[in-house]
């Protein structure tokens, strides 16, 4: 299965976040991902077993519990895939950075100058 199978599934996405954030039994995920999503326990269990035979996600037992980690490897070659697409976005990001930079400036002026303007004003 590709990557981007694996992550095109709201579920799978969200327990990967999870993950993200560090080791979590299988029970902790299950409560977080039914709450979210309402889906069953076995079902929660599928996409563990998913994540896991896919190679994003590893497992031990942790005494009667089964501890789930995040592996970085398959999404390093998502990204990789991306990489080809990254020239039809990244020029308007830079743009949004630039743009988002000037907005922060120009209050950051305007704030200094009202500052100013009140204190000239106490004087």
């Amino acid at each position: 299965m590709h990557a981007l199978d694996i992550l095109g599934d709201p579920v799978r996405r969200r327990i990967l976040e999870l993950l993200a954030d560090g080791e979590s039994s299988a029970g902790e995920l299950g409560h977080v991902i039914q709450a979210e999503f309402g889906i069953s326990q076995p079902a929660v269990s599928q996409h563990l077993r998913v994540l896991r035979e896919a190679g994003f996600a590893t497992v031990h037992p942790e005494g009667t519990r089964r501890v789930y980690a995040l592996d970085p490897a398959p999404l390093a070659a998502a990204d990789e895939w991306f990489d080809a697409f990254r020239r039809f976005w990244m020029p308007r990001l830079d743009a949004l950075g630039t743009e988002l930079a000037r907005g922060r400036r120009q209050r950051r002026v305007a704030a200094e100058a009202e500052d100013t303007d009140t204190d000239n004003e106490e004087n």
